[in-house]
């Protein structure tokens, strides 16, 4: 919770406050939200940052013997610390897609997904702004992680402030990266502000996290 305030706070006042009308340009939206918005997003993002840090902590805890998770760098070595990064990113990606385009599915959207897709013109307080079933959902990508391959527990921390930090770009209604890095051979494979902003204004297509891999192979892309 002290994250979400601290990290989300701090975007919200230079985007939403102290540079709101310097800035507003370059709003992938012609609006803010009202405050109400701001208010629900938050208290849905409270209930989830229970959610999140309750699977974290049984995960380090008591499911702990039965993970891959270890200690020491040296185990697998440093090249190994890195590449993990690397197949925590691809598996999310993955997982984050086929759970996305689950979840909105006519009958599962109604109880489950409705809630994040109240706000159709997110800001950085809807990061993590989820029923608390879409909460759970997401949560279980930790031990999924930890019981397919091995990660150093301190790879398996900064990997979740690295996905922390994206999360606010996707939803934060700017769009942070340069115009000739986005349209570049690997730019149009990241899964930027824009295109989230789009899959919530849409309220369809675009339901990559990381990448865009699986919505240009599955034709959900909406550019």
């Amino acid at each position: 919770m002290l994250r979400y305030f601290i990290l989300c706070g701090l975007f919200f006042a230079v985007f939403y406050v102290l540079f709101k009308n310097r800035l507003f340009k370059h709003k992938l939206q012609n609006k803010f939200p009202f405050r109400s918005e701001y208010i629900r997003d938050i208290l849905y993002s409270l209930s989830s940052s229970i959610i999140f840090g309750l699977v974290f902590s049984l995960t380090i805890t008591v499911f702990l013997p039965y993970t891959k998770l270890y200690d020491n760098i040296d185990t697998y070595g440093q090249w190994y610390f890195w590449l993990s990064f690397i197949l925590m990113a691809l598996l999310h990606d993955t997982y984050f897609y086929w759970t996305h385009r689950l979840i909105h599915t006519r009958r599962l959207f109604k109880i489950i997904h409705r809630v994040h897709h109240q706000s159709t013109n997110p800001s950085p307080w809807t990061s993590y702004a989820f029923h608390p079933l879409e909460a759970f959902l997401q949560a279980l990508i930790i031990p999924v992680m930890v019981l397919l391959f091995p990660i150093q527990k301190v790879a398996l921390i900064f990997y979740f402030l690295f996905q922390f930090l994206h999360n606010i770009y996707g939803h934060l209604g700017y769009e942070l990266l340069p115009l000739f890095f986005t349209n570049s051979r690997v730019g149009r494979f990241l899964n930027t502000s824009v295109i989230h902003n789009k899959h919530h204004k849409n309220v369809k297509g675009n339901y990559g996290l990381l990448f865009t891999f699986w919505d240009k192979l599955m034709m959900t892309e909406i550019k």
